[in-house]
């Protein structure tokens, strides 16, 4: 199981990162008391839990946590080496102008004044940021710029394979579509439907796939949705996007958006992406 401790000041962005985290597979606990870690790291290897990625927020609001933060990560190291410790900051200015805007009490103001709380805390995280292996300031970034730095220093690799693409057929006569971000009409292609020995099949068979690919104009139409997808990825992810949901709409749904969706989720599963298959109206008439 690979563990991260999420730790930084208070009003860096803790809460946004664990958001993010959970959008990419982590199983997250905040304000997590140091204490516990061990036990819940000898669930997991009793295998009494089931977990590929947990995210631990731990900060000046957990106890004990900068005092014994040095036997924490000691006990982390050994109970699971491949352990990593992220750490959000922001500038005084900026935790300053956050705290007042959402009119909440620094966890280390003894008197009220979030300018003293932020600065002794600071000084008091300086330890627990000199052991960090990320560290991100988030100064100057907005909600989707650091869901997308917090992908970039975790996961650079698999960047790609973490947007999801959900490849969708309907049928126009059973309504449209409302959480689709792309709709393409493919009633251009000649309908099977009309062919005797096609009509009770759906797109999910062989015969049904191949008749409805065999035409140009749907091959050229394939090359360019793959295009207009590729293109598009990128600057989904720029703006935080993390799933697209791309559809096909036919007459019934049963037959030509089938066979376009099918034959885009496999084209995108060949190219390594995260992808499902959805036929709303297959079994409809």
């Amino acid at each position: 199981m690979q563990v991260l401790i999420v730790t930084g000041l208070s009003g860096a962005g803790k809460s946004n990162a664990m958001r993010y985290l959970e959008d990419m597979g982590y199983y997250c606990i905040d304000n997590m008391p140091p204490a516990l870690i061990q036990s819940f790291l000898n669930l997991q290897q009793q295998n009494r839990l089931d977990l590929e990625k947990a995210a631990f927020v731990m900060d000046t609001r957990s106890k004990g946590f900068v005092q014994d933060f040095e036997n924490v990560l000691k006990e982390l190291k050994a109970l699971d080496d491949d352990s990593k410790l992220l750490f959000l900051e922001a500038s005084d200015e900026t935790l300053l102008r956050r705290y007042k805007e959402t009119r909440r009490v620094h966890p280390l103001s003894e008197n009220g004044t979030a300018s003293e709380g932020i600065a002794k805390e600071r000084k008091l995280m300086g330890k627990v940021r000199k052991n960090a292996d990320y560290i991100i300031d988030t100064t100057s970034l907005r909600p989707m710029d650091l869901q997308n730095k917090i992908r970039e220093v975790l996961a650079p690799e698999k960047k790609d394979e973490i947007f999801g693409l959900t490849f969708q057929s309907f049928g126009y006569k059973h309504g449209m579509l409302a959480d689709a971000d792309i709709v393409f009409d493919v009633r251009f292609i000649p309908n099977p439907y009309y062919i005797k020995s096609l009509k009770d099949l759906t797109g999910n068979n062989k015969k049904v796939r191949e008749y409805v690919m065999k035409f140009a104009e749907t091959k050229e139409f394939v090359k360019k949705v793959d295009d207009m997808i590729q293109y598009l990825i990128p600057y989904y992810m720029k703006q935080g996007k993390q799933h697209l949901v791309v559809a096909f709409g036919c007459t019934g749904g049963q037959h030509r958006s089938v066979s376009m969706a099918n034959e885009l989720s496999e084209m995108y599963r060949e190219k390594g992406r995260n992808v499902k298959t959805v036929h709303r109206d297959i079994v409809k008439r």
